[in-house]
């Protein structure tokens, strides 16, 4: 297993590179390579940003040297316009982009921390976190009639065949309503949150609800038991209508 020591010494390295090219401004780390590294442990990944010299952001995008030169890579790919996932040698995995200091501006991030910053340049101009427009909660209402027609689509398409989408709609859009709809119903233990992925970490958050997750998640050949479970759910902690909830019921029953 990969310790914590590990990773963390990989992103001194990675600093010590950046410095050594003498293109770069700084390195920031995110997530529990930011400000949360207390959660750091053997199943992290690096997420970070370089932060470039004006001018200097292509000799990092068009040749990873000053990676490899850290720890042999076993694989790359650029998955944006910005930055790499890359995987080394030793199982770290890594996800990366590299921004001039306008860009940063642009990019959208949570929970940074500057890892290593060039000299004479303050580090206090690199915001640690932009995480933009935060959109409010949503209804209780909404959550609910949105789940409902999740489970009802699904259920048709199940019996089409579709069984893949039928599998999204019911396993995927409609547990994302239930994990929305957690915070109405139970009160969120202490844990950091991922604001762009409420998903992580929710078995921390929402111990109770998330109790019920294995029945509405049974998998591609289990999506009427699943579609079930979630309406057991909603019905449970919430006003169901009675006209869909019944048409989810025939649909669950059907040959």
């Amino acid at each position: 297993m990969i310790s914590r020591e590990t990773l963390l010494e990989r992103l001194d390295a990675i600093a010590s590179s950046l410095k050594n090219t003498h293109q770069a401004l700084a390195l920031m780390g995110l997530g529990s390579a930011g400000a949360e590294t207390a959660r750091m442990d053997a199943f992290s990944d690096l997420d970070f940003f370089v932060i470039a010299l004006p001018g200097c952001r292509s000799r990092f995008l068009d040749n990873l040297d000053w990676l490899a030169e850290t720890y042999p890579l076993a694989y790359s790919f650029m998955n944006t316009t910005d930055g790499y996932k890359v995987l080394f040698t030793d199982g770290i995995f890594c996800e990366f982009a590299v921004f001039e200091p306008d860009g940063l501006a642009q990019a959208v991030y949570s929970a940074g921390r500057i890892i290593w910053c060039a000299e004479n340049i303050d580090p206090k101009q690199f915001p640690l976190q932009n995480r933009g427009e935060i959109p409010p909660a949503r209804e209780i209402s909404w959550l609910v009639g949105e789940a409902l027609s999740n489970l009802y689509i699904g259920l048709l398409r199940h019996h089409r065949g579709e069984k893949l989408s039928a599998t999204r709609f019911i396993q995927g859009y409609a547990v994302d309503r239930v994990v929305e709809l957690s915070g109405y119903i139970e009160t969120p233990l202490p844990c950091e949150i991922d604001p762009f992925a409420p998903e992580r970490r929710f078995e921390c958050q929402y111990p109770n609800t998330s109790v019920h997750l294995s029945a509405m998640v049974q998998g591609y050949d289990h999506n009427r038991e699943s579609a079930r479970a979630i309406l057991a759910f909603l019905e449970e902690n919430f006003p169901v209508n009675v006209e869909i909830r019944q048409k989810i019921l025939d649909l669950c029953q059907a040959k």
